[in-house]
């Protein structure tokens, strides 16, 4: 009865990974996704307000 208990914990173990490995990772995913689009924005609009030397400058 004992190893009955042992391979149902452990089985359980496994099976409960992919839902622990998705709760952690989603929230991760969408994380990383917002913070990436607010620093594009940031830095968009950080060049288009500090005056400066553009890239776009013809060189002579």
């Amino acid at each position: 009865m004992k190893k009955l208990h042992l391979i149902t914990i452990i089985a359980s173990v496994f099976l409960l990974q992919a839902c622990v490995h998705k709760i952690v990772t989603v929230p991760t995913k969408v994380a990383y996704k917002t913070t990436k689009g607010v620093v594009k924005g940031t830095v968009a609009v950080g060049k288009a307000i500090i005056p400066g030397d553009s890239d776009d400058d013809e060189t002579e």
